[in-house]
């Protein structure tokens, strides 16, 4: 039997934090921190029992904080170049390091990711870590590399502004100008040459809106050439060697899948040779693309990635209708765009770059996601993700420190959220609308994989033939005989839909014209439908919710 990949992204630091006395840019000390022991046997059941079936632990690679780990031998990072006390999981300060914040003991915080690895194959879910190829921190250095291997820009010739030899891009000549960018307490940050910053900046003087705390990787392509960008693939750079024997490196560890951080910003002749070495040695190993741009899925998709975000689409148009931009009708537009690698495309309405549901400057309402969420996971046989906390309406309505007040969860705060501390801790101190909302969660998730047609059936979309419907999308899918017909409501109030199945699905499908029962998988209730493609459905659905009426053929 298929299963449909289910993806569960927790913010490793924030997951397990029992803090409730938080201060706004509060150190380690004040705030505190979770650990990979807080995910114990009955959090990874809970998680599961979601309808989970992989782990994203984001943020467990090391990364550049302002926190003193030097006693462990952990290179201290200048504040100046560091985003927020906790620092942001993608400046990676070493690729073979763990973030030593995630452990209770930070000696053997390799260990206890290990261990964290094997109880969560133990509970029925896979691993998913970032791997973040294209910047790394601004004082980048490994210092628990294996014993035969370089370091990042070890040998590289700085007098040099682009080499295929040279793992970073330098402004020969020049120093990093920080003046534009916010001064903290301690040290200035010295650099010089100063580096490519990390979003394709290639002056000496990134702005505080850059991400000037990342230097830029050299895969190969040389940004500045004066005849503009241009390609050195032959020989093969050194960074696609060292990067490669970091994917290797994790694999080892047990770690299931890739997150593959700003994917698009690096080159797919890299994507095409690294996934093609790994899935050799390891051919379980799942890759998912940050892709934005609709023009490059087919290349990222051909260089051996396994899913893409859908971003500049699905989730663009969800949050549209949710918040009355759009008519619901609009999915059929983009679904339709990406039609033929629509299986390929990982459905989501929050994760840790995306603004809250919840929160005043998305939907304000928590329930307002669940008819997108019910769409989007049952619309067709792709991945789908939810972000921890937005099963129990996380609103991110706080400023925690550098991340500000801007609907989002921090990653670079140590801070906690009061609904996983209900959702994962005392359930009994959960609000209603929490419960509530979660119970909706699990059903959709769940059904996701439970039900054969919703998680591997034919896609029938009704649009076409519903004009009338402008807050509601209906579709059905269907699975030998079975068939289920969902119909999602985005509006505040209930709807009564009166339903046409056209004469094409009845000739498509080869369904009878006859009455027969279905049932609302959501609610367990039975009904008696007539199937006819002359008289449609009478079929009330309620507010910020759906219909999943199954039948048999």
């Amino acid at each position: 039997m298929r299963k449909r990949t289910v993806i569960y992204q927790v913010f490793t630091r924030l997951f397990g934090n029992a803090n409730t006395m938080l201060q706004p840019n509060g150190t380690l000390e004040q705030n505190g921190c979770g650990h990979f022991a807080d995910f114990d046997e009955g959090t990874l059941r809970r998680i599961k029992q979601l309808g989970a079936t992989h782990v994203w632990y984001t943020g467990v690679i090391r990364h550049a904080t302002t926190t003193d780990y030097s006693r462990y031998g952990v290179p201290r990072q200048t504040p100046m170049v560091v985003k927020g006390k906790a620092g942001s999981p993608y400046a990676i300060a070493d690729y073979y390091d763990i973030d030593p914040d995630l452990a209770s003991d930070p000696e053997k915080r390799m260990e206890e990711f290990v261990q964290l690895v094997e109880r969560t194959h133990a509970a029925g879910m896979k691993v998913v870590i970032d791997f973040v190829p294209n910047h790394v921190a601004r004082e980048y250095h490994s210092v628990c590399r294996p014993d035969n291997v370089k370091d990042l820009g070890e040998k590289d010739d700085s007098n040099l502004h682009f080499s295929t030899d040279n793992n970073f891009y330098y402004c020969w000549g020049h120093a990093l100008d920080t003046s534009d960018i916010p001064h903290t307490e301690g040290p200035l940050y010295e650099e010089c040459p100063a580096k490519a910053t990390g979003n394709d900046q290639f002056g000496w003087r990134p702005g505080r809106g850059d991400w000037y705390e990342t230097v830029k990787l050299n895969y190969g392509v040389d940004y500045c050439d004066a005849g503009g960008r241009s390609e050195h693939f032959n020989p093969i750079p050194d960074t696609w060697s060292k990067m490669t024997d970091i994917l290797f490196f994790w694999a080892a560890k047990g770690v299931d899948a890739f997150r593959c951080d700003m994917a698009e910003m690096v080159p797919a002749a890299f994507w095409h040779w690294a996934t093609d070495k790994v899935k050799f040695a390891y051919p379980h190993i799942t890759f998912i693309g940050e892709v934005y741009n609709p023009s490059l899925y087919r290349q990222y998709l051909d260089a051996g990635f396994d899913y893409l975000y859908d971003k500049v689409g699905m989730y663009d148009c969800m949050r549209d209708i949710i918040c009355h931009r759009r008519a619901a009708a609009d999915i059929t537009r983009q679904w339709q765009a990406n039609n033929d690698f629509l299986p390929h495309m990982l459905f989501f309405l929050e994760n840790h770059d995306e603004q809250r549901i919840a929160s005043d400057f998305f939907a304000a309402q928590a329930q307002k996601g669940i008819p997108g969420m019910m769409a989007g996971a049952w619309l067709h046989t792709g991945p789908v993700m939810v972000y921890a906390g937005q099963e129990f309406g996380e609103a991110a309505m706080e400023e925690e420190g550098f991340s500000g007040l801007d609907g989002r969860t921090t990653i670079f705060d140590y801070w906690a959220l009061g609904t996983l501390q209900r959702g994962f801790g005392d359930r009994r101190k959960m609000k209603r609308a929490e419960r509530e909302l979660l119970e909706a969660y699990t059903q959709i998730l769940t059904l996701a994989n439970t039900d054969d047609a919703l998680r591997e059936g034919d896609f029938y979309d009704l649009m076409y033939v519903n004009p009338q419907m402008q807050r509601q999308f209906a579709f059905m899918r269907k699975y030998r005989k079975e068939v289920v017909l969902v119909i999602a409501n985005f509006d505040e109030e209930p709807a009564s839909c009166a339903v046409n199945i056209p004469q094409h699905a009845f000739d498509y499908w080869q369904m009878e014209q006859k009455q027969t029962e279905a049932t609302n998988l959501l609610t367990g209730q039975r009904s008696r439908i007539e199937l006819r493609p002359d008289a449609p459905l009478c079929i009330d659905v309620p507010p910020l919710g759906g219909t999943a009426l199954k039948f048999y053929l």
